[in-house]
């Protein structure tokens, strides 16, 4: 089966440089130097649907503008582009969330994916009015899910849970196809909800091995519960003709930091309450305690896998570098742990779109690990003025 490519909508704004915002940080520290405008985020939305990227994840907080509303905008200036939506359970009820995936699913059929986020963060939650602890989100997320699938499976649902308190619901137009369900979480409670509900497992991008473990857990409580589940990764990528030229970049972006700002980010992101975070921040915890983090070659986790970027940036934290054909090897590792999905992004979004679309994707075709079933050419990455072989 081929892998399936996802692209990022940078909601909070796009820049050449690391763009900072995520998981632990608060609202506001996440700004770019474009604007996250209908018009731009199209631009890359349309890119990636030519590229034959299966969706576009757009994520949802305090830090960033709000996902149904954007990419009901979005969807309506591309053609074939899913988009993998992040909503956080609790904020809207059940019965409403799976009206507006409904709806969605109505006006642009079979492009909606939902991304469940159900909160590391107690007090971004409690902004929203959420006063629950981690523990009890998890389990309110069960309950959501649950209603929201039987909901879609057209049945009538009263339901009256420790979280959840529905009575007669249904919905008057039942999405078809259903939107297949994203979940991430590293913690037991997350765990659980994802053997009972999830579709696709997110993970963020710790080394081939640490996934494979991960992939190994997940799919045994999903067997359990007579269950099978896909799996994806969500990364960064940095990639050029040479691998020079990437970690060349890699420099270059970590060129605009400095300790203050790496100091405050990271004293952010440790309040994080998320286990997910907490393995991000230990990627690069060494050299932050050294100063040795100046040195992009020294980020370098595992070959070609770079923990720069979570410097200062909450969530995703690592990023594929290299030349074209390193980047498809470490995605090959990583589809030999399991991995069948990859969510990407760079900086900038729609530059590195192209870097990544012309010179990794016909990479990958040509090892038949990608094949979206569209016919199509594409011209190399390198330079279209010198002629080939100079």
């Amino acid at each position: 089966m081929s892998l399936k490519l996802h692209w990022f909508l940078p909601t909070y704004g796009d820049s050449r440089f690391i763009v900072g915002g995520g998981h632990g940080l608060p609202a506001g520290i996440a700004r770019g130097d474009r604007d996250a405008s209908i018009g731009y985020l199209s631009s890359i939305a349309r890119t990636a649907d030519d590229f034959g990227f299966t969706a576009a994840l757009t994520p949802a907080g305090a830090w960033c503008e709000d996902a149904w509303l954007t990419t009901a905008m979005v969807a309506r200036e591309t053609e074939r582009l899913g988009f993998l939506v992040a909503f956080r359970p609790g904020l809207v009820s059940p019965t409403l969330a799976a009206q507006m995936a409904a709806t969605f699913d109505k006006h642009a059929p079979g492009r909606l994916l939902l991304n469940v986020v159900t909160g590391g963060e107690s007090a971004e939650q409690r902004a929203y009015g959420d006063h629950l602890d981690k523990a009890a989100r998890y389990a309110r997320t069960d309950e959501f899910l649950s209603v929201v699938r039987r909901l879609w499976a057209g049945e009538t649902v009263t339901h009256h849970g420790e979280h959840i308190t529905v009575d007669d619901a249904t919905l008057a137009t039942l999405p078809d196809p259903v939107p297949p369900i994203y979940f991430g979480g590293s913690s037991p409670e997350a765990g659980v909800v994802a053997a009972r509900h999830t579709d696709v497992y997110l993970t963020w991008g710790e080394p081939p091995a640490a996934v494979a473990k991960k992939v190994e857990w997940i799919r045994g409580l999903a067997a359990a519960q007579g269950r099978t589940v896909r799996f994806g990764v969500r990364l960064h990528v940095i990639t050029r003709d040479t691998a020079e030229q990437a970690w060349a970049e890699a420099g270059r972006l970590l060129s605009a930091l400095d300790d203050d700002t790496v100091g405050h980010v990271q004293d952010g992101l440790g309040r994080s309450e998320s286990v997910g975070q907490a393995a991000m921040r230990d990627l690069h915890a060494t050299h932050r305690a050294d100063g040795s983090w100046r040195d992009p070659r020294a980020l370098e986790i595992v070959p070609n896998l770079w923990s720069g970027v979570g410097l200062v940036r909450g969530g995703a934290g690592t990023a594929l570098v290299g030349s074209h054909g390193e980047v498809a090897d470490l995605i090959a590792e990583y589809t030999a742990a399991g991995i069948d999905e990859f969510v990407l992004s760079g900086y900038p979004h729609l530059e590195e779109l192209y870097w990544f679309g012309e010179g990794v994707i016909p990479e990958l075709t040509r090892r038949g690990l990608f094949d979206d079933g569209r016919p199509r050419t594409r011209a190399s990455a390198g330079n279209p003025f010198v002629p080939a072989g100079r």
